[in-house]
């Protein structure tokens, strides 16, 4: 189901196509991390920008915008990334409403339709068409980790997902730090996809800043989608440090129109407030 329609050439839909989307367990991955849906030990969010959304009024007006989608961890499935590109392209040429009013309305409530059905959840979207002056950002005040003073001194030469590169420190307490040197790869494809990491954790143990820097660095040639990525980096920390609040969030930069940034907090106060509204759109990192 996974490889459906990735790695091969498709043609766009030319008309309304709910029959393009297609839903990927999450249970696949989760698995080899003994991560159980039944007993996870996080709570969290997916949310994704599709930038490319456009219909037409039935006067033929182009209505074009971005289109935010937030669904829980929860949920069984995710929805395979270039299923739902073909899908919202399918939307392109077809004509909705009388006014552009009208046909947005009837172009989100059919896509909160199909989308509840396929995740078996209730999925929250939002559409923004103008640029947002005073958009705000969840990750204030996090220590980038390649901007330290020794970081030529580190050697790197760990490509592959290596869990025993996160060693302990002497320190304890809070401790907020992010890095935008996070690269992983599309697990059919093998196309690269770039983002940023940032990890929120309080406890009585704090990871050694040169080997989470490290462990970031070892993601490099691993083969994930973006959720999965988010809940194995998750699922080290904490198997590791036992920490007492743990929050992860992973901000991929957008490919085929579309960025996915998922959220694993383990408690609801650490949830990024903007990243998981529908309704507001918070700024963009560099590469977004």
């Amino acid at each position: 189901m996974e490889d459906k329609f990735l790695g091969k050439q498709v043609d766009y839909p030319q008309s309304y196509a709910p029959e393009m989307l297609v839903a990927v367990p999450r249970y696949l991955n989760r698995e080899k991390y003994h991560l159980s849906n039944d007993q996870l030990p996080f709570i969290g969010f997916d949310s994704w920008h599709a930038y490319e959304l456009s219909f037409l009024t039935k006067k033929g007006l182009p209505v074009t915008g971005l289109l935010k989608i937030v669904y829980p961890a929860t949920n069984p499935s995710i929805v395979e990334s270039k299923s739902l590109k073909l899908y919202l392209n399918s939307f392109n040429m077809h004509r909705f409403g009388t006014s552009a009013k009208e046909g947005l309305d009837l172009v989100l409530s059919t896509i909160k339709k199909d989308l509840d059905k396929l995740l078996e959840t209730d999925v929250n979207l939002g559409f923004f068409n103008a640029e947002n002056d005073d958009a705000q950002f969840d990750f204030d005040n996090y220590t980038i980790l390649e901007q330290s003073k020794n970081v030529d001194e580190i050697e790197f030469v760990h490509f592959n997902e290596n869990p025993q590169l996160l060693t302990p420190s002497n320190k304890k307490g809070e401790l907020k730090v992010a890095s935008h040197l996070l690269r992983s790869n599309c697990k059919i494809t093998n196309q690269p996809d770039w983002g940023s990491v940032y990890i929120h954790i309080n406890g009585d143990a704090l990871p050694d800043l040169d080997g989470l820097l490290q462990y970031i660095v070892s993601i490099r040639n691993e083969n994930h989608f973006h959720e999965e990525i988010c809940e194995m980096i998750y699922k080290r920390l904490w198997d590791t440090y036992s920490p007492n609040e743990l929050a992860v969030s992973c901000i991929y930069t957008r490919r085929g129109g579309i960025d996915i940034c998922p959220v694993r907090v383990s408690h609801q106060h650490l949830l990024p407030s903007k990243l998981i509204s529908s309704d507001i759109l918070s700024s963009k990192l560099l590469r977004q």
